[in-house]
Formats: C-alpha cells, sequence, structure tokens
C-alpha cells in the first residue's frame, strides 16, 4: 500500500506516518512546483494534523553520475544530490472549534498552519480551505482529501505470500474510498535559485521541538512495503525488520550502520521480482548486487522542473534514461493520476522488456483534478480502519 503502515512505529503512530508523495510540475500554473504529501492512513471524521510533528519537504539539485565500471562492487545510482538544500516546514496549531474525544477532535474543528520558506518567509493558511494560503511564492492547503494510491494490494501481498504473480484483470483498490490527511504546497519554481533544473524531492514527518528527530520519509512508493518489508528471501539478515531503521535515514545522505543491510535485503527481493516470470532480465554482478539497487536506495523522486506537467508515463522516466544513458523526454516526478505501480512492477519483473506487469487496477476512483489543491473531496463515509491495522 504505497508508503501506509511502513513499519512497526507507523502502526503505533497512525499521525506520523506518511502514506504517499507526490511531485509534479502545476497544471494550472507554469513555473510552479507541486508537492503533495498524504499522512494517516484510514483517517476518521475526526483525525486532525499533529501540533507536535513537523511536515517538511526538501529539495535538492542533482547531477548525473559517471557510467558504471565492471570492476565495481555496487551498481551506481543515476544521480547525485547537491547544494544547496531548500526546505518548506509546515507546522500546525492545536485543533479548535470543536470537542476533543481521546485526543482526536470533534465537530466542525479547524487549525492554523504555518509554512516556512528557505528564505525564511511565513505563509499562513487554515485547514480545509480549498483556496489555501498564498504568499511569498508558496500557496498552501492541508486537510482531509481521498486517498489517490492506484493499486490491487491483496494481490501484490498474495504474489510475495505465493512466490507467483497474482494480478488479475478484476483487480481492486484495497478498502476503497479511504481518506487521507493531505499537505498540498505549491511553489514558486524560482525559490529554487532560479536556474533549477533537475531536483530530488523527499517527504518526512519529524519532532517538533528543540531536538527535531525523522519519523518518516518518503520518496518513492512501495519501497518499504514491496521491496524491504518482506525477509524470507534474504539470507544475510532474515529476522531483521528494517524498515524503521530505513524511515531514519536521510534520503540524500545514507549513513553507513545499516547500508549494509538494506543493500543486502533490496538484492534479494529485487533478484525475487525478477524470476517472477521464470526468467533473469536483471542479472546481478560478481558481488550479488542487483542493477536497481543503488536507483532504490536513492529514494526521492527526480522532477526536471522545465519540462511540463504530463498526466500519466513521467514516473522514473527520468532515472531509466539516464540507466540507458540517453535524455530524458518528461518532467519524472510523480503525478497524481499515474498508474506507477504499474510501472515498477514492470520494471521489477521484466526490466521493460516484456509485456506490462499490470496489477488489474488502472485508475483512482476519484481521479485528481488538474486545478488546487488537485486531490478529490473526502469521503464522507470512508470504510473503517481493519482492526489488524
Amino acid at each position: 500500500m504505497s508508503d501506509h503502515i511502513s513499519g512497526p512505529r507507523a502502526l503505533a503512530e497512525p499521525i506520523a506516518d506518511i502514506t504517499d508523495f507526490y511531485a509534479f510540475p502545476s497544471p494550472q500554473r507554469p513555473g510552479h512546483l507541486v508537492l503533495v504529501m498524504n499522512t494517516m492512513p484510514f483517517a476518521g471524521p475526526s483525525d486532525v494534523l499533529s501540533d507536535g510533528l513537523v511536515y517538511r519537504f526538501r529539495l535538492r539539485p542533482l547531477t548525473a553520475t559517471a557510467a558504471d565500471q565492471p570492476d565495481q562492487t555496487h551498481f551506481q545510482a543515476p544521480f547525485q544530490a547537491g547544494a544547496p538544500e531548500y526546505v518548506f516546514d509546515c507546522v500546525f496549531s492545536p485543533a479548535s472549534g470543536g470537542a476533543t474525544t481521546g485526543g482526536a477532535a470533534t465537530g466542525d474543528v479547524t487549525q492554523d498552519g504555518e509554512c516556512s520558506t528557505p528564505d525564511g518567509q511565513r505563509v499562513s493558511f487554515r485547514t480545509n480551505d480549498p483556496d489555501g494560503g498564498s504568499g511569498s511564492g508558496v500557496r498552501v492547503f492541508a486537510g482531509p482529501r481521498w486517498d489517490p494510491f492506484i493499486m490491487d494490494a491483496r494481490a501484490a501481498v498474495q504474489t510475495i505470500a505465493s512466490e507467483k504473480l497474482a494480478f488479475t484483470d478484476s483487480g481492486s483498490i484495497f478498502l476503497d474510498g479511504k481518506n487521507v490527511l493531505s499537505l498540498v504546497v505549491e511553489i514558486d519554481c524560482g525559490l529554487l535559485g532560479g536556474d533549477a533544473t533537475l531536483v530530488g524531492v523527499v517527504a518526512e514527518t519529524r519532532t517538533r521541538g528543540a531536538v527535531s528527530v525523522r519519523l518518516e520519509r518518503v520518496g518513492r512508493p512501495e519501497v518499504k512495503n514491496m521491496l524491504l518489508a518482506p525477509k524470507q528471501f534474504d539470507p544475510v539478515n532474515r529476522d531483521l525488520e528494517i524498515r524503521d531503521l530505513y524511515n531514519m535515514e536521510d534520503a540524500f545522505h545514507l549513513g553507513g550502520s545499516y547500508a549494509g543491510a538494506y543493500r543486502a535485503r533490496l538484492n534479494a527481493n529485487l533478484a525475487f521480482w525478477d524470476g517472477l516470470d521464470g526468467k533473469v532480465d536483471w542479472p546481478l554482478n560478481d558481488a550479488g548486487s542487483h542493477p536497481l539497487t543503488e536507483l532504490v536506495l536513492s529514494d526521492f523522486l527526480v522532477v526536471d522542473v522545465t519540462k511540463p506537467y504530463l498526466e500519466r508515463g513521467s514516473f522514473l522516466e527520468v532515472e531509466l534514461a539516464a540507466r540507458r544513458g540517453v535524455p530524458h523526454t518528461t518532467c519524472g516526478g510523480r503525478a497524481l493520476n499515474d498508474d506507477v505501480m504499474d510501472t515498477l512492477f514492470t520494471q521489477w519483473v521484466n526490466a521493460g522488456t516484456g509485456p506490462t506487469i499490470s496489477d488489474g487496477v488502472d485508475q483512482a476512483s476519484r481521479p485528481a483534478s488538474r486545478t488546487f489543491p488537485y486531490l478529490a473531496a473526502p469521503n464522507p463515509d470512508p470504510p473503517e480502519r481493519p482492526e489488524h491495522l
């Protein structure tokens, strides 16, 4: 389920759980970049954004890396993040306007929000205002929205459990109609130094206070739940739940303490996916490294802010073009209506050289729009969170 419930900590503290992250050029305002962070899986009518968290977007310029060499232990990631870093932080007040029960708000409630820009400007807004708050090159919306993620999660989990592709043409979105708490920040690309082209973007939730601790971070979808969660194929760390450790890492600068554990898990699980069609499309090198492992570990969305919005087909295009040594043709990133899981499954299973590996779900039941705040309005009667989650 993309990044929903991406580890024990997210299960215990769902308010800090980032379910999904999107970054794409604005279809409404050229020269602007839209950043979307969805949180709180199965958000209920009384759920509000946390006044104890910082909701952070981080952006860095990217440069291409050198080509792989035959004697390298690891394949190269296609891009390296540079400096400076551009940070947009959003924080919220406690909920007001309704009673509270067990820490959740009831009745008609709102929150004051504030977004800080890289140059220290502050933009105020109120939650649940579809027009958002604007100023200093930034526009912000926050509030409940219909979860836009597109995937047959049951079939994906069954594929891992049975070690056979379980997708069918009649796939369905798991508990479709669930809501999330969304944060949409639309920024003027001029805030990124004026000459930005390729940028890496990541979303984080962090504790708010004198000491800020990273709780969750998301770049691409399904890195944690499809590629890091399964333990049974990993001969090195078969008993290690690795996702909480991974969540605490800096997406732009992976620490050395657990890097070997992440690589071992990814090498094993990517090889599992590659073998599901009965052939090897991603041969490991002599050191046992999978060609996609370093790309996956560079876990941020790659966006070309100079190219126009594309509804479908831009996800992973920039990274894959760089691997092939050819110019990219799209904006990259991830748009709300793009069926990115078919792209990922196809790359994992056959490297894009065979038929599309589809999970049978091609679009959301409530697709996103092309106007701010882009996501569909929340479901007034969402499904209940399952008891086991």
